[in-house]
């Protein structure tokens, strides 16, 4: 039986505000934040000009390069394959992170109105379809890709947070989350019984390395000035600046991006992986009315017209740790490199044509809660960012469906919209 939704209770959220200035006490590292972000910005709107060159000719070549010089700072545990070692104090690096999520959370939104504290704003959520592959080989052979089988989804496709600014003037990354349903067994977060939650963001590294370094990149963000998070005497973390750099860009469509796990998961007892999904078609949306400013909504507007025209197709990709040092699972800024272990096609997620701009649609978006440990046991999330992850994404996401006096929902693809 069909399930309608309607919009959610309060203001639109999800519209675009000016970026928030930069509040750190001090009249001239606020000028230098203020000043960098009005610079990148600018940036922005040249930079499809000139990008898909630079990509071609040191993208590739430039995560190589830095991360080398990351593990040269790194020690050789010599763990074992899949081998997880909780940092100490982990627990506390988790109460900051949330609590300084809060407090951001209630300075930024009201409530009725509060958005996710991270991934903020939602360019469109959309049906889905994930196809996983016939004769795939016995070791890929774990969990939902055990069989081949199509599962229906709910697909999130959002910018980065914690801010909903108009598109041209993010940082320039986008995430996809993927719900699956009808997943069969017994799930290791009970709140949901019959989903499987994939995670991606557009860089195919965390933005910090370790909880730690999340709990310091979060303080930061509390006065609107992340760049102090990188630039910092005591806690430099430079090398992540320009790793994430160099995926951050002016993006033309959600569908015309790869996206990462940026973190491992089990695949088996014993096997971890990476995953990733791979658009199948090389065309690239215009962006409007470059180098003058876009419309806000230029993100949505090219989804809206790519399912209207037809179906999108993408590619599921998995890699597997073959190396416990150089495809660490503790250090989530270490890219896994694919001369170790290839990337493998498992599956094809499709979207199918459709109409999804609804305002019930969009707000349908805001009653959901996705968390990796929304999973299966075959697909256990690895490290520390990921162990962070369960209590931090249950915890923010109950705070904020509290703030707007919604429940959870856990949707089963049978939802309809007015």
């Amino acid at each position: 039986m069909a399930t309608q939704l309607g919009p959610s209770p309060g203001s639109n959220s999800n519209a675009s505000r000016p970026l928030p200035r930069a509040n750190t006490g001090s009249a001239l590292l606020d000028w230098i934040s203020d000043t960098s972000i009005a610079l990148l910005q600018l940036e922005r709107r040249f930079d499809p000009f000139f990008r898909p060159l630079f990509d071609a000719l040191f993208r590739d070549l430039g995560e190589r390069v830095v991360t080398g010089l990351i593990n040269m700072g790194r020690r050789n545990e010599h763990l074992a394959l899949a081998e997880e070692r909780p940092p100490q104090d982990a627990d506390a690096w988790v109460d900051s992170i949330i609590a300084s999520f809060h407090e951001q959370m209630r300075l930024l939104w009201k409530p009725g109105g509060f958005e996710r504290g991270g991934n903020t704003k939602t360019h469109g959520i959309v049906r889905g379809e994930f196809t996983v592959h016939d004769n795939l080989p016995p070791e890929l052979r774990h969990g939902i890709y055990a069989r081949p089988h199509t599962y229906r989804a709910w697909v999130r496709y959002a910018g980065p947070g914690p801010y909903v600014t108009p598109d041209i003037d993010d940082v320039g990354f986008l995430s996809m989350s993927i719900k699956l349903m009808g997943v069969p067994g017994p799930k290791l977060m009970e709140e949901e019984r019959f989903t499987q939650d994939l995670l991606t963001v557009s860089t195919p590294t965390f933005v910090s390395p370790d909880v730690r370094a999340n709990a310091q990149l979060q303080r930061e963000s509390l006065t609107n000035a992340q760049i102090y998070y990188f630039l910092n005497l005591r806690q430099p973390h430079l090398l992540d600046f320009v790793m994430q750099s160099l995926r951050l860009k002016t993006q033309s469509s959600p569908f015309e991006v790869e996206y990462f796990s940026q973190v491992p998961y089990l695949l088996g007892d014993g096997q971890a992986m990476q995953y990733s999904f791979w658009p199948t078609s090389k065309r690239r949306t215009p962006i409007p009315r470059l180098p003058f400013r876009p419309p806000d909504d230029y993100l949505r507007d090219a989804m809206v017209a790519a399912l209207g025209q037809g179906d999108v197709e993408i590619d599921v990709r998995v890699q597997l740790q073959t190396d416990p040092h150089l495809m660490p699972i503790e250090n989530a800024g270490v890219l896994w490199p694919e001369r170790l272990s290839p990337r493998v096609s498992v599956a094809t997620l499709r979207i199918p044509k459709q109409k999804f701009n609804s305002p019930g649609q969009v707000a349908f978006a805001r009653r959901l809660s996705y968390n990796p440990w929304h999973c299966i046991a075959e697909h256990r999330p690895l490290g520390n960012q990921s162990r962070a992850r369960r209590r931090m994404y249950y915890e923010l996401s109950k705070f904020r469906h509290d703030m707007n006096k919604v429940p959870h929902y856990e949707p089963d693809g049978s939802e309809t919209f007015p």
